[in-house]
């Protein structure tokens, strides 16, 4: 089962070097649109800042692992790419790194650059939770509002999450779990050892790995 890492929620962190302010925001995205989308919205936040840095690495469903960068005026490689260097080197995927520039007044040079930038995003990420994930399916579920307690404590006992409830004319579950789960969920169903009106899995994606 091949994993990867990720952090749990936004967080940031800041460094001061030379009376510029370097601001890192990490954040957890799911796909390269969402990551761009959370870019416009740092850029926004920050939009009196000097530069806003960045870098991501997102990891699809197949396994392919998209990854940007930009120095965002900075000198060529004094920051995105020093960035995304750190989320390689710790194995971390599904994360976005915009680090934020307000310009002291006095020049860093590209050594002091490549530092600061460095500096910052290692700090954001040293005070991060991690999360693992995996490849894994979401599946859709059916069942009778006299069922839910007893599939939640299914679910619960066999790692299987439950990611969405919708309460309809029948409970409607989202889930998301691991292949070997989902065969044991199908087998389940299939022999009616759990209740279930309806079971449908929609496709795999990465998920968030129980622990």
């Amino acid at each position: 089962m091949e994993e990867f890492i990720t952090i749990k929620e936004e967080i940031s962190s800041e460094l001061v070097e030379k009376k510029s302010k370097f601001i890192a925001t990490i954040i957890p995205v799911n796909t390269k649109e969402e990551a761009e989308e959370k870019l416009k919205e740092i850029r926004k936040k920050y939009k009196d800042a000097r530069h806003n840095c960045f870098c991501y690495r997102v990891v699809d469903k197949e396994k392919t692992i998209t990854e940007r960068e930009s120095d965002d005026g900075e000198p060529s490689g004094t920051a995105g790419m020093p960035m995304l260097n750190i989320l390689r080197k710790n194995n971390l995927v599904n994360i976005l790194v915009v680090v934020t520039r307000y310009f002291g007044g006095i020049l860093l040079g590209t050594g002091g650059l490549v530092r600061a930038y460095s500096d910052v995003t290692i700090k954001a990420i040293e005070s991060s939770k991690r999360q693992m994930q995996i490849l894994g399916y979401e599946i859709e579920a059916i069942l009778d509002y006299k069922e839910f307690e007893k599939f939640k404590y299914y679910c619960n006992k066999n790692d299987i999450n439950i990611i969405d409830v919708k309460y309809e004319q029948n409970i409607v579950c989202k889930l998301t779990t691991d292949e070997e789960k989902k065969e044991r969920l199908i087998k389940d169903y299939e022999t009616k050892e759990i209740n279930l009106s309806y079971l449908n899995v929609l496709d795999k994606k990465i998920i968030d790995k129980c622990i």
